[in-house]
C-alpha cells in the first residue's frame, strides 16, 4: 500500500481519536492522501459536486424536515396514550407501550434522536410515578430508538441506496421484518425481567371493561391523524401515486396539516425550530456524503477495496466465516462512529467482497442498516446513551448493563437471522415488487 494511503488512513484513525467532527476527518484525510500521491486536488471538487448531485439526496432532506416537523407537532402524547390503550395492562405493560411508541416515533421520523427527545421527557417521569425504574425506562427507549432506521420510510435506507444504486423502495421493504423481530424481542425480553424493576405498589389500577374499551376508542380516535403519515407515505410509494422523493414532499405537506389545522400544536415558533433543526441535520448529512464519497473513491482507485477483499478470502474460506467478520468490523465501527459515516466508509469498500460471496445487495443494505442501528446503542460512542441519559439525568454507565442485556439477548440473535436468512430482508420486497427488482437470493 502507498504512503499517501498510509498517510491518509492515519489521519482519519486519528480524526476519530480527537473528536473531530468526521466531514472534516474525510476531507483532511482525503487532501493528505493526495498529498501523498502527488496528484492534483482538483480530484476533489469534482467528485464532491457530483456525490450530491443526487435525485435521492432531495428525498433524504424532505423526510428529515418531515421527521422534524413530528417531533414539534405533539404526535408523541397521541401515540403513547395510543400505546398505553392498546397494550397498558401487560406485565411491565408501560414498558411495552415505550417500545410501540418508539416503533410508531421511529416511522415517523426515520431517526433515533427525535425519538429519544419526544419519549424520553414524556414517558420517563410518568413511568417513574407508576413504579417503574427510572433507569430501566431510559435504558428501553434508548434500546429501542433506532427501530426508526428499520421501518420505512428510514434516511438510512435511502442513503444506502445513494451509495449502492439500489431501488429505495425494495431497500424500504427489506428492514420492515427486522424492525418487527427486534421489536417482538425487546418486548419478550422485559417480559421476564422487568418485574426487578418495578415497585408494583404504585401501578395503576386496571380500568374496568367497558372504560377500556372507550378508553381504547378515544386514543385510537386521537391517533390516527398521526398514524396516517407513513400510511400516506408507503400507501402511495407502493401504490405506484408517487416516487420516493415526491412521498417525502408530501409527507411534510401531510405533518404540516395536522399540525396546523388538527392538533394545532404546531405553533409558528416550533415551525422555525423544524426548519432550522432539518437545515442542520441535511446540511451535516451532505457535508458527510460528499466529504465521504470522496475519501472512499480515493481508497477504491487506489485499490483498497479490492486488497480489502482479497485478504479477507484469503483469510477465510468460508462464506459464513466472510459473512461474520464483516458484521465485527461493523460493529466496532459502530461503537465510535454515527450510522452514516459507517455506511458512507464501509458499503463501498465491502462491495467488491459481497459480489464475490454472490451475497444479495439488498440484503446487504439490511444487514448493515441493523449494524449501524446496534451502534447507535453499543458503547463507547452510543449516541442515543448521551442524549438519553442527559435528558432522564441518570449516568451514562448505569445504561450500559441493562442496555447491553438488551443487545446481546435481542440485538445480535436478530442480527445474525438477518444475515444467515435472506428470506427474513428479500421475501417481502420480492413479493411485492418482483425478482427483478431485488435480484436473486
Amino acid at each position: 500500500m502507498e504512503f499517501g494511503i498510509v498517510a491518509a488512513l492515519a489521519v482519519f484513525v486519528l480524526v476519530i481519536a480527537i473528536g473531530i467532527p468526521l466531514g472534516w476527518g474525510f476531507l483532511s484525510s482525503t487532501i493528505v492522501g493526495l498529498w501523498g500521491l502527488d496528484q492534483p486536488l482538483s480530484f476533489i471538487a469534482g467528485t464532491f459536486y457530483h456525490s450530491i448531485n443526487n435525485y435521492i439526496l432531495m428525498g433524504i432532506a424532505f423526510f428529515i424536515f418531515a421527521g422534524s416537523l413530528i417531533a414539534q407537532a405533539g404526535l408523541a402524547e397521541r401515540i403513547v396514550r395510543f400505546s398505553y390503550a392498546m397494550v397498558g395492562k401487560l406485565r411491565g405493560g408501560l414498558i411495552v407501550v415505550a417500545i410501540i411508541a418508539s416503533v410508531i416515533m421511529g416511522a415517523l421520523t426515520g431517526s433515533s434522536l427525535p425519538v429519544i427527545s419526544a419519549l424520553i421527557p414524556l414517558l420517563v417521569p410518568q413511568l417513574e410515578r407508576y413504579g417503574y425504574n427510572r433507569v430501566y425506562t431510559t435504558s428501553v427507549l434508548c434500546s429501542c430508538s433506532f427501530l426508526g432506521y428499520l421501518i420505512p420510510p428510514s434516511v438510512p435506507a435511502m442513503i444506502y441506496c445513494l451509495i449502492a444504486q439500489q431501488s429505495v423502495a425494495a431497500m424500504f421493504l427489506a428492514t420492515v421484518f427486522p424492525g418487527l423481530l427486534l421489536a417482538a424481542g425487546y418486548m419478550i425480553v422485559n417480559h421476564f425481567i422487568c418485574r426487578k424493576y418495578i415497585d408494583e405498589s404504585k401501578t395503576p389500577p386496571m380500568l374496568e371493561p367497558s372504560l377500556r374499551r372507550k378508553e381504547l376508542f378515544s386514543a385510537t380516535w386521537s391517533a390516527i391523524p398521526a398514524l396516517g403519515a407513513p400510511g400516506v407515505i408507503l400507501a402511495g410509494i407502493y401504490g405506484g401515486f408517487f416516487t420516493p422523493n415526491e412521498a417525502g414532499a408530501i409527507g411534510v405537506v401531510y405533518c404540516l396539516f395536522v399540525g396546523f389545522l388538527i392538533y394545532r400544536d404546531l405553533t409558528m415558533n416550533r415551525f422555525w425550530t423544524a426548519i432550522y433543526t432539518a437545515v442542520l441535520t441535511v446540511g451535516m448529512i451532505n457535508l458527510m456524503i460528499a466529504t465521504g464519497t470522496v475519501f472512499t473513491r480515493l481508497l477504491i482507485r487506489e485499490g483498497v477495496a479490492q486488497t480489502v477483499a482479497e485478504i479477507v478470502l484469503g483469510l477465510f474460506q468460508s462464506k459464513v466465516m466472510i459473512l461474520i467478520m464483516m458484521n465485527v468490523f461493523l460493529l466496532i465501527l459502530g461503537m465510535f462512529i454515527d450510522g452514516a459515516p459507517i455506511m458512507i466508509l464501509a458499503v463501498p469498500i465491502i462491495l467488491p467482497l459481497i459480489r464475490q460471496l454472490d451475497v444479495n445487495l439488498i440484503q446487504l443494505g439490511a444487514i448493515v442498516i441493523v449494524n449501524i442501528g446496534l451502534g447507535v446503542v453499543t458503547p463507547p460512542f452510543a449516541i442515543s446513551m448521551f442524549v438519553g441519559s442527559r435528558l432522564a439525568d441518570v449516568k451514562y454507565i448505569q445504561l450500559v448493563k441493562p442496555m447491553m442485556l438488551f443487545l446481546l439477548l435481542v440485538g445480535i440473535p436478530v442480527l445474525l437471522l438477518t444475515t444467515f436468512i435472506p428470506a427474513i430482508s428479500c421475501w417481502l420486497p420480492t413479493v411485492m415488487l418482483g425478482i427483478e427488482t431485488v435480484g436473486s437470493w
